[in-house]
Formats: structure tokens, sequence, C-alpha cells
């Protein structure tokens, strides 16, 4: 059996708002002032007098919805209202047609406006009914179907990091877009990247898809990052506008950059500027050598499969040259399948380099030991935290490889931004 919940305040002047859920459907309404919601003493005689009649009474209040009936392409985030003028909002209902879902809202403390609650999705037509009642008690109603903007005729930012992370000091902001951005300048300009370290922060274009901002130098430790994207109508190109409207935040932690000598066999951590530990390694082979370059840590694995079909080292059968299903301690340093991983099926770890291009540290089956170089470094490792390698004979990492972009002078990384 339906059943509606209403919640009363104090008696106060005016009406007051509160959500119920109606067969599944958010119902925002008001009770009358008065016990048990009955009527108080504020009708008018005409009010009474249509009543008798069995005539609904004209109402002062004009209620006004947006988008307009029949609009199509609506934005996602701002879009859907619905206000008043002459009168307070008592009941509205928001629902995708398709499936009768609601949509959560509030009715504002003046009763006069109600919004949804948090953004719609993509494609999707909603029905808005809405009743208000003018001070004389009198109702009116109205209601309005829009269609949301399509995927096709919009794009997002896929971005990274998260809100709410902490990353080491060489982590950029990256966006990857799902559509081709030909208007750059307005979409750089709609994104605004700011630390509490007053660091000049620039955006840099990798082609019509990537936008990474970065400041000159390294993250100063400590550093809170805010991010505001104002992204909703934004054009990207023709028939193609932006739908995200949202802010995100993250932290800079501890200063760590360890560098890799190819030539020594070796990678030294220094932390917050002081060494804290050496340990052998071993990188690629001659005919397979590890970039050169920063890099930078994009994600960790504990355990992973690397099958060295996935990034082109086949035999004449076709098959990976490598099959491990169970890498221990694995990062990622580019995008390409160059990682820094733990290493048990065996390497002449501080004597030579015989991978594929990774770095490899000596570690143990099942990734539980933590008396290995690979455990003690992942446990030791944030993601953006900057891994450099020197005295390879392969040439420097192309900065789109990952998140690579300071292996690029200032002026290069400077030239790149759109306004």
């Amino acid at each position: 059996m339906e059943k509606r919940v209403k919640t009363v305040g104090k008696r106060r002047k005016g009406i007051a708002v509160t959500a119920a859920l109606l067969s599944g459907v958010l119902v925002l309404s008001a009770c009358s002032e008065g016990d048990g919601g009955q009527e108080g003493p504020g009708k008018s005689e005409r009010t009474d007098a249509a009543s008798k009649n069995g005539e609904k009474p004209d109402s002062a209040a004009q209620i006004s919805i947006t988008p307009e009936n029949g609009t199509q392409n609506a934005g996602i985030n701002n879009d859907a209202q619905v206000t008043v003028k002459g009168g307070k909002l008592t009941e509205v209902t928001m629902t995708a047609v398709a499936d009768g879902s609601g949509v959560e809202g509030e009715i504002s403390a003046d009763g006069t406006t109600w919004r949804p609650s948090g953004q719609l999705e993509r494609a999707t037509e909603y029905r808005v009914e809405a009743v208000a009642e003018d001070g004389k008690g009198a109702e009116t109603t109205e209601n309005s179907t829009f269609t949301t903007v399509s995927p096709d005729s919009s794009f997002i930012g896929y971005f990274t990091p998260e809100d709410g992370d902490t990353v080491g000091v060489g982590m950029p902001v990256s966006f990857n877009f799902d559509k081709a951005i030909e208007n750059k300048a307005e979409v750089q300009s709609a994104i605004e990247v700011s630390s509490t370290s007053d660091q000049e922060i620039v955006g840099h274009w990798f082609g019509d898809k990537r936008l990474d901002f970065r400041p000159r130098e390294y993250w100063k430790p400590g550093t809170q990052v805010d991010v505001k994207l104002s992204l909703d109508g934004v054009e990207a190109s023709n028939g193609v506008t932006g739908v995200q409207d949202k802010s995100f935040s993250f932290t800079i932690g501890r200063s760590q950059v360890s560098t890799v000598d190819v030539e020594a066999h070796t990678m030294t951590v220094v932390r917050d500027g002081k060494e804290i530990k050496t340990v052998p390694i071993s990188a690629g082979s001659e005919e397979t050598p590890t970039y050169n370059g920063q890099m930078v840590i994009s994600e960790k694995f504990r355990e992973t499969r690397m099958n060295g079909a996935t990034v082109g080292f086949t035999d004449d059968d076709g098959e990976g040259e490598y099959d491990i299903p169970d890498v221990p301690h694995a990062m990622r340093l580019s995008t390409s399948g160059t990682f820094i991983h733990g290493n048990y099926w065996g390497a002449p770890f501080g004597e030579g380099n015989t991978s594929h291009g990774c770095v490899g540290l000596q570690d143990v089956q099942g990734a539980e030991d933590p008396t290995t170089d690979g455990y003690w470094f992942f446990e030791n490792s944030l993601i953006g935290d900057v891994v450099t390698v020197v005295n390879s004979p392969d040439k420097e990492i192309k900065p789109d490889n990952g998140l690579n972009g300071w292996n690029m002078s200032w002026s290069e990384w400077v030239a790149g931004s759109a306004v």
C-alpha cells in the first residue's frame, strides 16, 4: 500500500517543506498550519464559494519550469529548475520517463525554488510536475518534459588524480577527453588549477584529446592542489558541449625521487633531499633497453599479469615472449608498458640487465616477503613519485608516454598551452 510520510517542524509563518517518497519517486510536499494538517483559517470567501460549486479557484501563484516543455539537449547540471511567483511550491516531482525512477530535489526555505540535488543522466527524458499555492490557499499546477544532452553531442574529461588522493611531487593533473577538442582555448580556460604553494601552473595539450597541467618544477611537498571544472555548456566543437561542473582537490605528500643507473645496476632513493636507500636492479637488455628520462608512477599493482604479446614482444608463432601471471609489486612508468616491478624468476641484480625494458627488483613469488627490495619499494612509493633512469643506451621517453611531461623544457611546455 502506498504511503506518504510527512514531517512537520515547529509552527511558523509560511509552509514547512519536506521530502517524501511516493511509489519510488521523490515528492516534495508541505503541510498547512494546524494540527494534523487540517485547514487553518486562511481560506478566502472566493475559495469557499468555488469549493461549494465544485470549481477550482484561480490561483495567483505562477509556476515556471526550465527547461521548457519539449526541450532537447538540456544540460545535466544547472538547467533544471522550478520557480514560482505569487505563492509557494508545495510539491515537486521529477522522474525519468523511461523507468519512472525519481530524482531527488529540494524546495528552498522560502518555498519559491526547487532544484535537483545532483547531476542528471545524459540522453534521458525527464518529466517535472509542480504544485504551488498562493497566499489564499488556491492551488495551481504546471509540468514540463525535456531530454538531456546525448553522449554524441557532449564531451567529458576523465582525470587523474582523484579527489582526496595523496600523491608524489611529480603528479600532473591530466585530462583525457572522450571527444576531440577544437576550441582548446575555451576548454582550457574553463579548467582552473591552483595550489597553496602559489606555484605557476600551466596547461599543455598533447594532441586534441589530452590536456595536462603542471608547475615549472616538481610540486612542493605538502601542497594542496584545487581543480575546478566549469565545462558545462562549453563548446568543444560544433554541436558538442561540455557537461561537467565540479571541483576536486588532492594533496602532495613527501618528495621522493629515485634514480636508476643502468650502467651501475643500482637505484638510489632520495626522500625530502636525503638518500634513504640504494638497491641493486636489473634493467633492459641491449636488445630491449629501458628508456632514459623522468618517469612518474601512474599505477600500482601488488600482483599483475605481464604478457609480452600485449606490448609487441612475440615469438615466431605470435605468442608472447613471456607470460608471467603473478608479477609482484608492479608500478607503471609508461603507457607503452614500462614498469618497475619485483622479479622472482631470476635476474642478475646489481650485475647485468636482462629485461624487456622494465626495471626489476629482487622479490619473491606471492609478494609477501617484507625483506625484499621489491616489497620495500612498493610500500614506500606513491602514485606520482618520480623514477629517473640514466645511462641507458635507449632514447629519452616521450613526454606523452605516460605522465611524463617533465621530459620537456618549461618553454616547450608553455608553448603547448592554448591560453
